[in-house]
C-alpha cells in the first residue's frame, strides 16, 4: 500500500502521523510552527481534522449537548464551543499543507461531514482518515471511499460486527485500501486499555494493514505495537503542552515524537525472521564460547581428570558437551597447560 511517496507495510519501517487537532489555538503561525517541528521530529505524516461547530453538532448549551462527564479534559464546556474553540479553520488547510509539502511530510486530513471531503478533494489529499466516534458513520465513510484514496478508520469503541459493517460498506464504495487503528478513545488512554493482542486479530479477520492510534502517554505502548504489526502509528502533537491546547494535556512534545520514530523503527528492525544459529554478525563472537582446555601440564600417559581438563573460553577446543567422556582417558603425548583439548592427544 502507498500513500503519497510513502509505502506502507511489513518490509516498511512504521508509518508516522503527527496529529495537530486544536493543538494551534486558533493561531495559523502556531500551527506553522507545529508542522515545522514535526518535519524536525521525523515523522512522516501530519493530519488536521476538517470540521466547523455547526457540522459537528447544535449549537445548545444543555443537556445532552453539555459536557458534564466529570473525568472529561473538556468538562464544563458544550459540544458546540469546544468545537468552536478546536477546529481548524478550512482557509488555513491549503497554507498548512503546502507548508507540509514543503518540508517532506505528507499532509491529509480527518474529514467529519461530506462538505470536508469535497473541500479536500479541492486540495488533493492522498488519503482520508475517520476517527473513532465517526467510524460507524456509514454515510461519510462511503463518501470518503467513493474517492478511491486510502482509508485510515480508527477502532475505538466500534464492536466486530461495527467494523464488519464499516470495512464492508467502505470497499463496496470503492476503497482498496484500509488501515485499521486499534483506538482506545479516552483522553488520555491508558496502556491497560490498550489491548494491543487485538492488532493481529484485526489484520487476519479483515486482511487489512493495522496500526495504532495512540492516546495514552509516552512511547512505550507505541513501540509495543510494531512488534504486534503495527505499520501505522498516529499520535497527538504540540510543541508544548504547557502552552495549553485541546488536545495538549495528551500531546507529544517535540522530543518525544523524535524518540517514538527512532524507537519504533528499532523495533520493526528487531523483528527481523525466525532465526536460530549464529547469525553472519555473531560468527566471531563463537571463537569465545568455553571449550575443553589443559589446565595443567600433563605428561604421555597421565590421566585426563577435573583438575587437569577444564571448560574455560575461549572456543578452541572440544565442547565442554565431551567433558565426561575425556575424564579417564590416557594422554599420548605431554600436554602444556592453556592447550585446546583434541581427540588426538588421548
Amino acid at each position: 500500500m502507498k500513500i503519497g511517496n510513502r509505502q506502507i507495510g511489513k518490509g516498511y519501517k512504521p508509518f508516522i502521523i503527527a496529529e495537530m487537532s486544536g493543538n494551534h489555538n486558533q493561531s495559523l503561525e502556531k500551527a506553522l510552527q507545529i508542522v515545522e517541528a514535526a518535519a524536525e521530529a521525523g515523522v512522516d505524516a501530519l493530519k488536521l481534522q476538517t470540521y466547523t461547530a455547526d457540522t459537528m453538532t447544535l449549537d445548545i448549551n444543555k443537556g445532552e449537548f453539555f459536557i458534564n462527564n466529570p473525568d472529561s479534559l473538556w468538562k464544563g464546556k458544550s459540544y458546540y464551543d469546544l468545537y468552536k474553540e478546536a477546529y481548524t479553520p478550512w482557509e488555513w488547510h491549503e497554507a498548512i499543507f503546502k507548508r507540509c509539502r514543503e518540508l517532506g511530510l505528507i499532509a491529509f486530513s480527518s474529514p467529519f461531514d461530506e462538505t470536508a471531503v469535497d473541500f479536500l478533494e479541492k486540495l488533493d489529499v492522498p488519503c482520508y482518515k475517520i476517527a473513532s466516534f465517526e467510524n460507524t458513520d456509514i454515510p461519510l465513510i462511503e463518501k470518503a471511499a467513493s474517492t478511491g484514496k486510502p482509508l485510515i478508520i480508527s477502532t475505538g469503541m466500534a464492536t466486530v460486527a461495527e467494523l464488519d459493517e464499516t470495512v464492508w460498506a467502505a470497499r463496496q464504495a470503492g476503497c482498496k485500501d484500509i488501515i485499521l487503528l486499534k483506538c482506545t478513545s479516552t483522553y488520555p488512554a491508558s496502556p491497560e486499555n490498550s489491548n494491543l493482542l487485538t492488532l493481529p486479530h484485526i489484520r487476519e479477520l479483515f486482511q487489512c494493514e493495522v496500526g495504532l492510534s495512540d492516546h495514552t502517554m509516552g512511547i512505550g505502548v507505541g513501540v509495543a505495537s510494531v512488534v504486534l504489526g503495527a505499520t501505522v502509528i498516529e499520535k497527538h502533537f504540540t510543541t508544548s503542552r504547557a502552552e495549553g491546547g485541546t488536545d495538549a494535556a495528551f500531546s507529544m512534545e517535540p522530543d518525544e515524537m523524535k524518540a517514538l520514530v527512532t524507537e519504533t523503527e528499532k523495533a520493526w528492525k528487531s523483528l527481523g525472521a525466525i532465526s536460530y544459529g549464529p547469525t553472519k554478525a555473531e560468527q566471531a563472537s563463537l571463537k569465545d564460547r568455553r571449550s575443553l582446555y589443559v589446565a595443567e601440564d600433563i605428561c604421555a600417559g597421565e590421566i585426563l581428570t577435573k583438575e587437569n581438563i577444564r571448560a574455560i573460553r575461549p572456543g578452541f577446543g572440544l565442547a565442554p558437551k565431551h567433558f565426561k567422556n575425556v575424564l579417564g582417558k590416557k594422554a599420548k603425548v605431554d600436554i602444556k597447560k592453556g592447550t585446546p583439548l583434541s581427540w588426538e592427544l588421548f
